[in-house]
Protein backbone atom coordinates (compact mmCIF):
# COMPACT_ATOMS: atom_id res chain seq x y z
CA UNK A 1 0.00 0.00 0.00
CA UNK A 2 1.17 3.22 -0.91
CA UNK A 3 2.20 5.57 1.95
CA UNK A 4 0.07 8.76 2.43
CA UNK A 5 1.87 11.35 0.95
CA UNK A 6 0.63 14.04 3.55
CA UNK A 7 2.05 11.61 6.38
CA UNK A 8 4.69 12.77 8.36
CA UNK A 9 7.92 10.97 8.60
CA UNK A 10 10.64 11.02 11.55
CA UNK A 11 14.18 9.95 11.32
CA UNK A 12 15.46 7.85 14.21
CA UNK A 13 17.69 9.93 16.57
CA UNK A 14 21.16 8.39 17.13
CA UNK A 15 20.80 5.66 20.59
CA UNK A 16 23.39 8.19 22.07
CA UNK A 17 21.19 10.72 21.79
CA UNK A 18 18.33 8.67 23.20
CA UNK A 19 19.84 7.63 25.87
CA UNK A 20 20.66 10.82 27.25
CA UNK A 21 19.32 12.76 29.79
CA UNK A 22 17.14 15.23 29.43
CA UNK A 23 19.40 18.09 30.35
CA UNK A 24 22.37 16.73 28.05
CA UNK A 25 19.63 16.57 24.97
CA UNK A 26 18.47 20.39 25.78
CA UNK A 27 21.87 21.37 25.24
CA UNK A 28 21.85 22.49 29.80
CA UNK A 29 24.29 20.62 32.05
CA UNK A 30 22.78 18.48 34.43
CA UNK A 31 24.88 19.26 37.28
CA UNK A 32 24.58 22.92 37.09
CA UNK A 33 20.58 22.36 37.11
CA UNK A 34 20.71 20.05 40.01
CA UNK A 35 22.83 22.69 41.44
CA UNK A 36 20.24 25.58 41.16
CA UNK A 37 17.55 22.94 42.40
CA UNK A 38 19.19 22.38 45.52
CA UNK A 39 19.53 26.47 46.03
CA UNK A 40 16.17 27.29 45.24
CA UNK A 41 15.30 24.33 47.85
CA UNK A 42 16.21 26.68 50.62
CA UNK A 43 13.96 29.38 50.14
CA UNK A 44 10.87 27.67 51.57
CA UNK A 45 10.85 25.88 55.43
CA UNK A 46 13.58 28.03 58.09
CA UNK A 47 16.74 27.81 55.44
CA UNK A 48 18.24 25.27 57.13
CA UNK A 49 18.46 21.86 55.94
CA UNK A 50 21.32 18.70 55.97
CA UNK A 51 21.82 16.24 53.24
CA UNK A 52 19.26 13.54 53.98
CA UNK A 53 17.13 16.29 54.01
CA UNK A 54 17.93 17.90 50.33
CA UNK A 55 18.19 14.65 49.03
CA UNK A 56 14.69 13.55 50.05
CA UNK A 57 13.19 16.51 48.88
CA UNK A 58 14.81 16.46 45.58
CA UNK A 59 14.40 13.09 45.29
CA UNK A 60 18.24 12.64 44.49
CA UNK A 61 20.94 10.42 46.27
CA UNK A 62 22.54 10.99 49.31
CA UNK A 63 26.28 11.11 47.52
CA UNK A 64 24.67 13.80 44.62
CA UNK A 65 23.34 15.99 47.62
CA UNK A 66 26.57 16.00 49.54
CA UNK A 67 28.75 16.62 46.41
CA UNK A 68 26.24 19.38 45.27
CA UNK A 69 26.32 20.97 48.91
CA UNK A 70 29.71 20.56 49.71
CA UNK A 71 30.46 22.42 46.60
CA UNK A 72 27.97 25.32 47.05
CA UNK A 73 29.60 25.92 50.23
CA UNK A 74 33.10 26.14 48.93
CA UNK A 75 32.13 28.86 46.93
CA UNK A 76 30.38 30.53 49.84
CA UNK A 77 26.36 30.26 48.21
CA UNK A 78 25.98 28.01 51.13
CA UNK A 79 27.06 27.99 54.86
CA UNK A 80 27.87 24.81 56.38
CA UNK A 81 27.53 24.52 60.62
CA UNK A 82 30.24 21.26 61.61
CA UNK A 83 28.28 21.06 64.72
CA UNK A 84 25.06 20.03 63.20
CA UNK A 85 25.56 19.29 59.66
CA UNK A 86 23.47 21.46 58.42
CA UNK A 87 23.69 23.79 55.84
CA UNK A 88 22.01 27.42 55.37
CA UNK A 89 22.04 30.03 52.65
CA UNK A 90 25.47 31.62 52.54
CA UNK A 91 26.92 35.40 51.81
CA UNK A 92 27.54 35.37 48.45
CA UNK A 93 23.69 34.77 47.73
CA UNK A 94 22.96 37.60 49.49
CA UNK A 95 25.21 39.36 47.67
CA UNK A 96 23.70 38.60 44.38
CA UNK A 97 20.33 39.26 45.44
CA UNK A 98 21.20 42.71 46.97
CA UNK A 99 22.63 43.46 43.15
CA UNK A 100 19.30 41.94 41.52
CA UNK A 101 17.47 44.00 43.84
CA UNK A 102 19.82 47.13 43.19
CA UNK A 103 18.98 46.86 39.38
CA UNK A 104 15.78 46.34 39.46
CA UNK A 105 15.22 49.35 42.33
CA UNK A 106 17.53 51.41 40.10
CA UNK A 107 15.82 50.85 37.04
CA UNK A 108 12.41 51.51 38.06
CA UNK A 109 14.06 54.70 39.64
CA UNK A 110 15.74 56.05 36.62
CA UNK A 111 13.55 54.97 33.36
CA UNK A 112 10.27 58.02 34.33
CA UNK A 113 13.01 60.46 34.77
CA UNK A 114 15.19 59.31 31.81
CA UNK A 115 12.48 60.10 29.57
CA UNK A 116 11.68 64.06 30.81
CA UNK A 117 15.63 64.38 30.66
CA UNK A 118 15.78 62.92 27.26
CA UNK A 119 12.28 65.14 26.39
CA UNK A 120 14.37 68.14 28.03
CA UNK A 121 17.29 68.59 26.67
CA UNK A 122 16.71 66.54 23.11
CA UNK A 123 19.31 64.35 23.57
CA UNK A 124 20.77 60.76 24.33
CA UNK A 125 20.80 59.72 28.02
CA UNK A 126 22.41 56.67 29.70
CA UNK A 127 22.73 55.89 33.22
CA UNK A 128 25.96 53.84 33.78
CA UNK A 129 27.44 51.59 37.30
CA UNK A 130 31.12 51.55 37.48
CA UNK A 131 33.18 47.87 37.22
CA UNK A 132 36.65 48.20 38.66
CA UNK A 133 37.98 50.77 35.79
CA UNK A 134 34.67 50.28 33.38
CA UNK A 135 31.45 51.89 32.90
CA UNK A 136 28.74 49.57 32.32
CA UNK A 137 25.68 50.83 30.57
CA UNK A 138 22.70 49.52 32.43
CA UNK A 139 19.96 52.16 30.90
CA UNK A 140 19.70 54.06 27.83
CA UNK A 141 17.30 56.38 25.96
CA UNK A 142 17.74 57.01 22.29
CA UNK A 143 17.55 60.48 21.24
CA UNK A 144 16.27 61.86 17.63
CA UNK A 145 19.76 62.88 16.90
CA UNK A 146 21.35 59.85 15.74
CA UNK A 147 24.97 59.66 17.29
CA UNK A 148 27.52 57.48 15.92
CA UNK A 149 28.21 55.66 19.72
CA UNK A 150 27.18 52.44 20.77
CA UNK A 151 23.57 51.10 20.88
CA UNK A 152 22.73 48.72 23.47
CA UNK A 153 22.68 48.12 27.16
CA UNK A 154 25.70 46.63 28.72
CA UNK A 155 28.25 47.72 26.56
CA UNK A 156 31.40 48.94 28.35
CA UNK A 157 33.83 51.39 28.00
CA UNK A 158 37.09 52.74 30.11
CA UNK A 159 35.43 54.70 32.69
CA UNK A 160 38.35 57.24 32.12
CA UNK A 161 36.94 58.09 28.71
CA UNK A 162 33.54 59.13 30.31
CA UNK A 163 31.63 61.30 32.12
CA UNK A 164 30.15 58.71 33.91
CA UNK A 165 32.92 56.92 34.42
CA UNK A 166 34.29 59.88 35.96
CA UNK A 167 31.66 60.40 38.87
CA UNK A 168 31.75 56.87 39.57
CA UNK A 169 35.56 57.00 40.33
CA UNK A 170 35.58 60.46 41.57
CA UNK A 171 33.51 58.95 44.34
CA UNK A 172 35.90 56.23 45.53
CA UNK A 173 37.86 56.30 48.48
CA UNK A 174 41.42 57.34 47.58
CA UNK A 175 42.66 54.38 48.86
CA UNK A 176 40.38 52.41 46.57
CA UNK A 177 41.20 54.58 43.73
CA UNK A 178 44.94 54.49 43.99
CA UNK A 179 44.87 50.45 43.96
CA UNK A 180 42.09 50.58 40.96
CA UNK A 181 45.01 53.14 38.61
CA UNK A 182 48.13 51.34 40.15
CA UNK A 183 50.96 52.87 38.47
CA UNK A 184 50.53 52.27 34.51
CA UNK A 185 49.29 54.42 31.80
CA UNK A 186 45.47 54.75 30.44
CA UNK A 187 44.66 53.90 26.98
CA UNK A 188 43.85 56.91 24.70
CA UNK A 189 41.28 56.96 22.28
CA UNK A 190 42.00 60.32 21.13
CA UNK A 191 44.54 63.00 21.41
CA UNK A 192 42.13 64.76 24.12
CA UNK A 193 42.15 61.54 25.96
CA UNK A 194 43.99 61.80 29.89
CA UNK A 195 46.58 58.87 29.76
CA UNK A 196 48.36 60.13 33.03
CA UNK A 197 46.83 58.75 36.64
CA UNK A 198 48.22 62.17 38.24
CA UNK A 199 46.11 64.01 35.74
CA UNK A 200 43.44 61.80 36.33
CA UNK A 201 43.24 62.38 40.02
CA UNK A 202 43.39 66.05 39.68
CA UNK A 203 40.48 66.47 36.58
CA UNK A 204 38.64 63.65 39.66
CA UNK A 205 39.20 66.39 42.06
CA UNK A 206 37.56 68.69 40.03
CA UNK A 207 34.54 66.67 39.31
CA UNK A 208 34.16 66.28 43.29
CA UNK A 209 34.03 69.66 44.25
CA UNK A 210 31.74 70.67 41.19
CA UNK A 211 29.41 68.24 41.19
CA UNK A 212 29.28 66.68 38.00
CA UNK A 213 31.72 65.44 35.44
CA UNK A 214 32.32 66.51 31.32
CA UNK A 215 34.03 64.27 29.05
CA UNK A 216 34.70 66.44 26.15
CA UNK A 217 35.66 64.46 23.06
CA UNK A 218 38.17 62.17 25.57
CA UNK A 219 36.58 58.86 24.05
CA UNK A 220 35.39 59.91 20.79
CA UNK A 221 36.05 62.89 18.21
CA UNK A 222 32.95 65.21 18.51
CA UNK A 223 30.97 64.03 20.86
CA UNK A 224 30.70 65.50 24.10
CA UNK A 225 29.18 64.30 27.39
CA UNK A 226 27.97 65.55 30.62
CA UNK A 227 27.72 63.44 34.16
CA UNK A 228 26.08 63.38 37.96
CA UNK A 229 25.95 60.94 40.57
CA UNK A 230 23.11 59.22 41.65
CA UNK A 231 22.87 58.42 45.33
CA UNK A 232 20.90 54.93 46.93
CA UNK A 233 19.57 55.27 50.23
CA UNK A 234 22.79 55.34 52.11
CA UNK A 235 23.80 58.15 50.32
CA UNK A 236 26.68 56.30 48.62
CA UNK A 237 26.83 56.81 44.66
CA UNK A 238 25.62 54.15 43.30
CA UNK A 239 25.61 55.10 39.82
CA UNK A 240 25.65 57.87 37.33
CA UNK A 241 23.39 59.61 34.71
CA UNK A 242 24.92 61.31 31.77
CA UNK A 243 23.57 63.11 28.49
CA UNK A 244 25.51 62.14 25.37
CA UNK A 245 25.71 64.86 22.33
CA UNK A 246 27.55 66.25 19.36
CA UNK A 247 30.10 68.29 20.44
CA UNK A 248 28.85 71.35 18.41
CA UNK A 249 25.53 70.99 20.38
CA UNK A 250 26.68 71.07 23.34
CA UNK A 251 28.47 73.58 24.52
CA UNK A 252 28.52 77.33 25.79
CA UNK A 253 24.93 78.41 27.30
CA UNK A 254 23.45 74.94 26.39
CA UNK A 255 25.49 72.77 28.11
CA UNK A 256 25.19 75.04 31.08
CA UNK A 257 21.68 74.89 31.02
CA UNK A 258 21.88 70.82 30.77
CA UNK A 259 23.92 70.53 33.11
CA UNK A 260 21.54 71.95 35.44
CA UNK A 261 18.91 69.94 33.89
CA UNK A 262 21.35 66.63 34.77
CA UNK A 263 21.97 67.45 38.27
CA UNK A 264 18.12 68.14 38.61
CA UNK A 265 17.19 65.20 36.83
CA UNK A 266 20.15 63.08 39.05
CA UNK A 267 18.81 64.44 42.40
CA UNK A 268 15.00 63.43 41.53
CA UNK A 269 16.59 59.72 40.91
CA UNK A 270 18.45 59.77 43.96
CA UNK A 271 15.14 60.63 46.07
CA UNK A 272 13.37 57.94 44.58
CA UNK A 273 16.11 55.68 45.28
CA UNK A 274 15.44 56.50 48.92
CA UNK A 275 18.02 59.14 49.12
CA UNK A 276 17.49 62.36 51.89
CA UNK A 277 19.80 64.70 50.98
CA UNK A 278 20.96 67.01 53.90
CA UNK A 279 19.60 70.41 54.62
Amino acid sequence: MAKDSDAETTTPQPLAARLAPPAARDGLLGSVRTAARVLRAFSGGDGVMGVSEVARKLDISTSTAHRVLATLAAERLLEHDATTGKYRPGLALYELGANVTEHVDLHAACLPVLTTLRHRTGEMVHVAVLDNLEVVYVERLESHQMLPVFRRVGHRLPAHLTSSGKVLLAALPPAELDRRLGGGTLVAWTRRSITDPDRLRADLAAVRNRGWASNVEEGQPGITSVGAPIHGADGATMAAVSVVAASQRLRGNVLQQTVGQLIEAAAVISVRLGHRPAR
